[in-house]
């Protein structure tokens, strides 16, 4: 027993000469803070280390991870006074302590006195795992005198994909501590499952969350997610997740404030995607969609946040604030915190440094320019009646906002890379056409609606590589004749070898599409229909329903798909023809490659896949990071994170964000500031873009945060 008490001292007296050597080797400049991190267990390795300040213009926040050894640097630091402290998994976290600049900092982190006080820190999907879904055998469902699934709903993965990137999680987490738990604030009801009854009422997205459960079927829906809540109060908890290894220790996250609590933001953009160079060092720009009228922008250089405010051209604009609220929300009471006309989707830099977004700027009806009887190309043969939201350009130059009037509706917007510097759109899921806008004769004529064109998905049905007249969607394939498809984009993105138009098709089990402009794209463009390989016997791993994409510089379409994958798309390794009468959508398994994502699977789901709910990604053509060129990176919204897919070894390095838990991005992109830099000198951009800010730590008053995600050589360069 002596042995072992000695045994025991010696060991307590090693990790501590370790730390305190560990810390001689860390040496911080005037703009950084160093040290190490020990607990009772010694040196903490894969730990977070958080410095926030409030002394700038806005808030502001750096973290970086622990190595091996323990050790930390905050580095780039503006001059300020910083609390720091300490958070990890297996943690709580440790007393913040003051700071500034230029100094070392020893620091202790606080072993979790059990298991759930661990688990307090652990990303949602790690509690969303614990939610028991329907059995497959529920499907297909027997209605509301049978098992309360719709008869309509045919399978598992039908109802998942409704449950995650097609409903819920569309708009924000599903596991953080505001889903998961019901807030005291909502009131007392004599069961869970009526309290799930009335929070799903709450504020001006009340209808949209009941018209959600509706699709799942209310009372089995409601079921569900009581029994999840009360298993959590019992004490359920999830597998812990891992601590950031490798590569992962050397990524440096700084936050700064922008907007307001009230408004949320969907999007941000930085640079150009086609010249990451452009706007170096410059303002970072977001997209408020439905809660405000105004661009959020940031000045990181300066940590100063300012707005533009976004006109529309007609007064009868519809507004967020129509929608009315259904019943009180556990944070804002009666109050319509959303109010705009513009409803601003997606923003994108032109190579003029100049920030075209997708906006509203008048009610849906369309012009007669767009409608039948116009002898506009575009509507001559595909006529549109209306279209939600158009397109408006903001120039920092000039600070003005010019408004654009489309005939198709908008929701994103990517450019080509070709001599009119074409802007492509997605409507977002409906309207039946894909449209462009030719920026280069709009800046030379003003003309918008001759600067405008778009098309009908027409499939090359008789496979005679020309498109001819075709057949409707709801009519039988003609032999001689091509076939209009029903559907329309959700992300776009454009071909760089190609100048081929890629867009994702929302539903079950969902599609990516090809658009070949061809030299008159009214009239000649052709679509090819790709769908997630799902009931194929010819495929080792099933699929479902995509949401955002993008494309690799070698024409790699890479989308996020609600199965929990990162999937990839490479139409070279097609092996049967990719048009005539067979090519109707599931002709080309081969094409398809998936990568599960990070985090644990549902309970009760047996397919490969993970619960993570992926809203968009994004590739890095140029290695604006770090990792290298043409890396795929999918938001990780369960995760709290950006995770990047290393495609030659398939594995991912995750980017978790800790602080505030509840980190949701619905894009991304990245910028090189100085190209001969190094790290410094570039790093992804992103913001958190949930619906409810209010959800993530912190609570009301909560506002979103832009994010500036760079990669070191290792964990204490400077």
């Amino acid at each position: 027993m002596v042995f072992v008490a000695i045994a025991g001292v010696f060991a307590t007296s090693l990790a501590v000469l370790n730390a305190q050597q560990s810390a001689e080797a860390v040496r911080v400049g005037n703009d950084a803070i160093g040290g190490v991190v020990t607990s009772t267990n010694g040196p903490e390795a894969g730990l977070w280390v958080i410095a926030e300040t409030i002394d700038l213009p806005t808030k502001f926040v750096k973290i970086v991870v622990t190595d091996d050894g323990g050790r930390y640097v905050l580095p780039q630091l503006p001059k300020a006074n910083y609390k720091v402290w300490v958070r990890g998994y297996g943690l709580v976290d440790s007393q913040p302590v003051q700071a500034t600049p230029g100094r070392t900092l020893n620091l202790k982190a606080v072993v979790a006195p059990n298991p759930r006080a661990a688990a307090e820190y652990y990303p949602a999907v790690y509690w969303f795992s614990l939610l028991r879904v329907p059995d497959k055998s529920e499907f297909p469902g027997t209605g509301p005198k049978g098992n309360g699934i719709p008869e309509n709903m045919k399978s598992q993965g039908q109802w998942l994909h409704l449950m995650k990137t097609d409903s819920c999680w569309s708009c924000h987490q599903m596991g953080d501590k505001a889903t998961r738990e019901i807030p005291k604030s909502l009131g007392h009801f004599d069961s869970t499952t009526a309290a799930w009854s009335r929070r799903l009422l709450s504020g001006q997205a009340g209808n949209n969350m009941i018209n959600g459960l509706a699709q799942l079927g209310p009372e089995r829906a409601l079921r569900m997610f009581a029994d999840w809540t009360d298993r959590i109060a019992a004490g359920e908890l999830p597998p812990t997740p891992p601590r950031p290894q490798g590569v992962e220790r050397n990524v440096v996250i700084t936050e700064w404030d922008w907007a307001d609590p009230k408004a949320y933001l969907h999007d941000e953009i930085a640079t150009d995607k086609r010249n990451p160079t452009l706007n170096a060092n410059g303002p970072i720009y977001g997209a408020a969609e439905l809660s405000t009228d105004y661009l959020p922008v940031l000045d990181a250089v300066s940590a100063t946040p300012r707005q533009v405010k976004v006109p529309v051209r007609d007064l009868k604009t519809p507004s967020s604030a129509d929608d009315r609220v259904v019943a009180p929300s556990p944070y804002w009471g009666d109050e319509a915190i959303w109010h705009s006309q513009a409803n601003v989707h997606n923003p994108m830099f032109d190579e003029k440094g100049r920030v075209w977004i997708t906006s509203r700027i008048r009610p849906s009806d369309n012009p007669a320019f767009c409608k039948e009887g116009s002898s506009h190309p575009s509507a001559a043969l595909f006529p549109l009646k209306s279209s939600g939201r158009q397109l408006a350009m903001y120039d920092p130059k000039t600070n003005q906002v010019t408004l654009i009037n489309t005939c198709f509706g908008t929701h994103h917007l990517v450019f080509a890379e070709d001599a009119n510097n074409t802007l492509w759109t997605s409507s977002g899921g409906g309207g039946g056409a894909v449209g462009w806008l030719n920026t280069k004769m709009f800046d030379e004529t003003h003309d918008e609606e001759k600067s405008q064109g778009w098309t009908a998905l027409i499939l090359d049905a008789n496979g005679n590589g020309k498109r001819d007249e075709y057949v409707e969607p709801d009519q039988p394939v003609d032999a001689t004749k091509d076939k209009r498809i029903n559907a329309a984009f959700y992300g776009v993105t454009v071909s760089p070898l190609d100048g081929s138009v890629w867009g994702t098709v929302l539903g079950f089990p969902g599609a990516v599409v090809r658009l070949n402009p061809g030299s008159n794209p009214p009239a000649t463009a052709l679509a090819e229909i790709y769908e997630l390989p799902w009931n194929n016997p010819n495929v080792p791993v099933h699929g479902f329903s995509p949401r955002g994409l993008d494309i690799d510089r070698n024409g790699v379409v890479w989308t996020v798909i609600a199965s929990g994958h990162l999937a990839s798309f490479d139409r070279r390794k097609c092996k049967g023809p990719l048009n005539g009468p067979t090519a109707t959508g599931q002709h080309c398994p081969e094409g398809w490659t998936l990568y599960q994502l990070p985090g644990p699977q549902l309970n009760g789901v047996t397919d490969p896949g993970s619960g993570e709910a992926s809203y968009y990604d994004w590739v890095d053509q140029f290695d604006t990071f770090g990792l290298g060129k043409n890396v795929p990176i999918a938001t990780g919204n369960g995760n709290d994170a950006l995770l990047a897919l290393l495609p030659e070894s398939g594995k991912f390095v995750v980017l978790r964000v800790p602080y505030p838990m509840g980190f949701y991005a619905k894009g991304m992109d990245g910028r090189i500031d100085d190209p001969k830099g190094g790290w410094k000198g570039k790093g992804i951009w992103a913001t958190y873009g949930t619906r409810t800010p209010f959800h993530a730590e912190g609570g009301k008053g909560t506002t979103s945060k832009v994010l500036h995600f760079q990669l070191r050589p290792d964990p204490l360069a400077q």
